[in-house]
């Protein structure tokens, strides 16, 4: 079940890029470079890059991308970088992915997140997926109990769509949400993801 979840949330994210018609984008918290890896599959993605804190995430990332420090990937590049900071980005990057990313950010970091990426970047398009604490009893755990021991927070799926309404209506956006997984009548599914786009 978890495999297929985290499929589900990798074609979804994807879906949703590939609708857009966006060609340009940044992968925060890319890890390892999972989601990186299947996008550079399609060609409409002309420009991917990935950030990441951890410095031994980014080593793998490259060997397992096969990315040559001396001979840079035209489509491809990942690197250190912070998401309280903008000194990582490209002016020419049209979304931003946080795939099962934000909950591992200090929740007094956020604000400063928040306008990072929708204040002074203004990406298009923004795509974020974060469990929802609601569903995981389902996941046999016990209440309160993270999903995984790097997780500052989990909200519910009221509490993250009342935080992405208010930064939507804060920078200008349009906010939208899809349910990844199989669903429950009353809690919902796994995995919650909100799309944000810059408003016309």
């Amino acid at each position: 079940m978890a495999t297929s979840l985290h499929q589900a949330r990798i074609e979804a994210v994807i879906t949703t890029l590939l609708n857009s018609g966006i060609q340009r984008v940044a992968d925060l918290g890319c890890g390892q470079g999972e989601l990186l890896t299947h996008l550079y599959r399609h060609q409409q993605f002309t420009r991917l890059l990935g950030i990441d804190i951890d410095s031994h995430a980014i080593g793998r990332a490259r060997e397992l991308l096969n990315l040559d420090l001396f001979n840079p990937d035209k489509r491809l590049h990942v690197c250190l970088g912070s998401f309280e900071d903008d000194d990582w980005a490209e002016q020419d990057l049209e979304a931003a992915v946080l795939l099962e990313t934000i909950e591992h950010i200090n929740p007094g970091r956020l604000t400063r997140v928040e306008q990072t990426l929708f204040n002074r970047l203004r990406f298009e398009l923004v795509v974020i997926t974060t469990p929802n604490q609601e569903y995981n009893p389902l996941h046999g755990m016990a209440w309160g109990e993270r999903r995984h021991p790097g997780h500052h927070f989990e909200w519910t799926r009221t509490q993250f769509q009342a935080w992405c309404e208010g930064v939507a209506q804060r920078h200008g956006y349009q906010v939208s949400f899809e349910a990844i997984g199989p669903s429950d009548p009353l809690l919902g599914s796994s995995t919650q993801m909100a799309c944000f786009s810059l408003s016309q």
